[in-house]
Order: structure tokens, then C-alpha cells, then sequence
């Protein structure tokens, strides 16, 4: 019986938010190097990042079980689903961090030479069709 990595995530909170969804399915699931990324962030790229992990015959009722969740649009609070307001489409980034703007032009500048400050960016909305950046509502 061999485990294989179905996804890797940089938070804890979605590695746990896909591992409950796939334990409620009765697919059986492993978190690896969850609590080293989580005491230091820093060691998420070394390391590969969090990684979630099933048994190799639970693979195709996996990759259902995915497929159903990210074919889900997203929806905003009144239960609508959010679409691009270029081309109506529902197949968007949902986490994009954009760095237009003024903010994250002198935020970039300072960054560079100085090294100090992180670059600014901001959760928005990108269609995976036609490239459209909007704000998250």
C-alpha cells in the first residue's frame, strides 16, 4: 500500500478544509510536514510545502471528489455565483494576489532597494479566460 500526494498546499487551513471533505467521503487521509510549515513559514518552500496525502487505490474517488469541488463556482453571500464582469465567465482565480496599482508600484521600488518591506499585493478576482482582474466583494 503506497501513499501518494494528491495536493500541496502553503496553509494549514486548506490542506484541512480538502482533507475534510475527502475524510467525509471515507477516502482516508495524511497531512505531511503540516507543523513545520505552520511553526515557520519560511520552511515552505524548502521543504515543499504541506502535503495531503492518500492511499494509491483511493486515487480515483479522489480526483471525483476534487474535480466536484473545483468545478464549483464561487458564490458571494446571497448565493449567487461571482462571474467576470468582461466576459461573464465563472472559471476565476479566487485567491489572485494582484499587484497593480500605486501602492504596490512604490511598495515594489522600495522593496527593491531596500530589501526591508514585503511587496504589497491584495486578494482579488482573475478570469482564467480573458485575464480580467476585480475586486473581491
Amino acid at each position: 500500500m503506497a501513499l501518494i500526494t494528491i495536493k500541496t498546499f502553503d496553509n494549514p487551513i486548506d490542506a484541512h478544509l480538502l482533507k475534510s471533505k475527502l475524510e467525509s467521503e471515507d477516502i482516508v487521509c495524511y497531512l505531511f510536514d503540516e507543523h513545520t510549515v505552520s511553526m515557520n513559514p519560511l520552511y515552505n518552500i524548502t521543504i515543499g510545502g504541506i502535503k495531503l496525502k492518500i492511499n494509491e487505490f483511493d486515487l480515483e474517488k479522489a480526483r471525483i471528489v476534487y474535480d466536484s469541488i473545483h468545478d464549483t463556482p464561487y458564490t458571494d453571500d446571497g448565493g449567487n455565483a461571482v462571474t467576470c464582469p468582461k466576459c461573464e465567465s465563472t472559471d476565476l482565480f479566487t485567491e489572485y494576489d494582484t499587484r497593480r496599482g500605486v501602492a504596490a508600484f512604490f511598495s515594489s521600488l522600495i522593496a527593491f532597494f531596500f530589501l526591508v518591506v514585503p511587496f504589497y499585493s491584495k486578494k482579488m478576482f482573475k478570469c482564467k479566460k480573458c485575464g480580467e482582474e476585480f475586486k473581491r466583494s
